[in-house]
């Protein structure tokens, strides 16, 4: 695996080597979206979202915006969980760009298994949120770009994971183009797509420091080993919700052999049906650890640091705690989208709700345990098909914030009050004194009363 990335890493600075000589940024081009990486290169061809919704690649997802795509597969088990969870740390460090003017796209290999369905799973899995798309379709136009986007990787048998975790991405804008490896250093990829591919126009403007001035950094095999393969899924007693188990105390909790043979081939041992394995793989679905085919120096370096991290961290706490070392202003930005879709639901209207319950659920997942529940309630409402559908899934999410705040000591903001509906027997969150019934919208609009 090791090669394959260092060989990809190769590749991408050759092609940004080749932009920079051959394809001179102008911003006249630019502002015209005259770039020879248009129409007349880019399939049109017709994709299906996790959401359900029906999209034109070139169309819907590429014209004049900054993009990362990639391809992947739900049952894979090898570069697929930590291709997919690096890019959701890339996510979170670009924050609010995503879905604004930053976009991904996780292309499905395997269609027939794959449906909206599966990939709407796998996408909660990860906490994709808004602007992270993930695609299904037919398998030519599939394969069609694959190819056209250089990303395509033929079937190797020396390969069982079927393709190699390539990450384009680019500006169809400007014409800025760089093929990188999907697993590199996740500020790095986050760099690239926030900066570079705009020429740097969204770059801090904060005064550069010196080089001189950069602190050393130094990694033990354990620490470097942990960091590069395991930190984009898993944290150490910091309360921020990961795609795995928290590991502080993990040393304590695992037989030291154990440990062993699971950090070595996690695969084999869920084949071998180990109880302790496959209760992980249950609990954490789609999201399985994949075999990185680490040494036994590489295993015994990690262990060790593991041990180490975790006498320093603090194990994972109750809901309480945790939740209460995070700032007031976590559960208020969740309180922003639920708000409005308080405002749609009273509206009878559906058109906003999936994008501010993704932006809930990514959110939640800074909470650490205590926002889990937020989570996934948002994810049940991320599903939701239809007004009804919606409804039932916003009530359980009023629940689920309600009492994250209460037991948090957190603050909804201001301007917000609780509201009950003797109907729907249940409490909501709104902005100001009239009732605005969210679980009846127009039949009842007024319907309930004011608690707090």
């Amino acid at each position: 695996m090791r090669w394959k990335i260092a060989a990809t890493i190769a590749a991408a600075a050759a092609l940004w080597l080749n932009s920079l000589v051959n394809a001179p940024y102008t911003s006249a081009a630019a502002a015209a979206g005259d770039t020879r990486w248009g129409a007349d290169f880019f399939p049109n061809v017709t994709f299906t979202t996790h959401q359900g919704r029906t999209v034109r690649f070139y169309d819907d997802l590429v014209k004049g915006k900054i993009v990362a795509i990639d391809l992947i597969y739900t049952t894979c088990k090898y570069a697929c969980p930590l291709e997919t969870a690096r890019l959701a740390q890339v996510q979170r460090l670009l924050g609010d760009r995503m879905g604004r003017d930053v976009f991904f796209y996780s292309i499905t290999i395997d269609p027939d298994h794959d449906t909206p369905a599966v990939l709407a799973e796998y996408a909660e899995k990860y906490h994709a949120g808004p602007g992270w798309l993930f695609l299904t379709g037919a398998k030519g136009d599939i394969e069609l770009i694959g190819r056209k986007l250089g990303l395509y990787t033929g079937p190797d048998p020396r390969n069982p994971d079927g393709h190699v975790p390539y990450l384009l991405v680019g500006n169809q804008a400007t014409g800025q183009w760089m093929r990188n490896s999907a697993v590199d250093n996740p500020k790095f990829i986050a760099r690239t797509i926030g900066e570079w591919m705009d020429s740097w126009q969204s770059a801090p403007n904060d005064a550069l420091k010196s080089y001189v001035e950069a602190p050393a950094r130094t990694f033990d095999r354990g620490q470097y080993t942990f960091v590069y393969h395991c930190s984009a899924c898993h944290a150490i007693g910091s309360g921020q919700a990961r795609i795995g188990p928290d590991l502080a105390g993990v040393t304590s909790r695992r037989d030291r052999d154990w440990l062993r043979r699971f950090i070595t081939a996690p695969d084999r041992m869920n084949a071998d049906g180990d109880p302790v394995a496959v209760a992980l793989r249950d609990e954490y679905g789609q999201a399985r650890m994949p075999n990185l085919k680490l040494n036994d120096e590489d295993v015994s370096a990690v262990i060790d640091y593991l041990n180490r991290a975790g006498r320093e961290a603090s194990p994972p706490t109750h809901a309480a705690t945790t939740a209460s070392s995070k700032t007031a202003a976590e559960p208020r930005a969740i309180v922003e989208a639920y708000v409005r879709i308080q405002q749609a639901l009273h509206a009878d209207a559906t058109e906003r709700i999936h994008d501010d319950a993704c932006a809930i659920a990514t959110e939640a997942g800074h909470l650490g345990s205590a926002g889990e529940p937020i989570r996934v309630s948002a994810g049940a409402l991320v599903r939701a098909t239809d007004l009804q559908a919606a409804r039932a899934a916003f009530g359980t999410l009023s629940d689920a914030i309600i009492d994250y705040v209460k037991t948090s000591g957190s603050s909804y903001g201001d301007g917000v009050t609780i509201a009950f509906c003797p109907m729907a027997q249940k409490y909501w969150l709104q902005r100001g004194d009239t009732v605005q019934n969210p679980f009846y919208g127009k039949a009842m609009p007024d319907c309930g009363r004011i608690v707090r």
